[in-house]
């Protein structure tokens, strides 16, 4: 059984970790190259640094309450 605090701990530190953890591996694999574009964005092109907080916030929200389905 997976643990929700882990899943959560795993996601704020890299967005799609959590999943990872949680056995979510396509959802693992798009939101971290989400992430990384939209940081990419954020820090060298355009500022829209509330998509990336939408989506890391989202992965951490997810890797939680999946952790606690399983």
């Amino acid at each position: 059984m997976a643990s929700p605090l882990l899943a959560l701990i795993l996601s704020f530190f890299i967005p799609g970790l959590g999943q990872f953890y949680t056995g979510q591996f396509l959802k693992a694999i798009l939101l971290f190259v989400a992430a990384g574009v939209l940081a990419f964005f954020w820090f060298t092109l355009i500022a829209i640094p509330p998509l990336y907080l939408i989506v890391w916030i989202y992965s951490m929200y997810d890797a939680y309450t999946e952790a606690q389905n399983t």
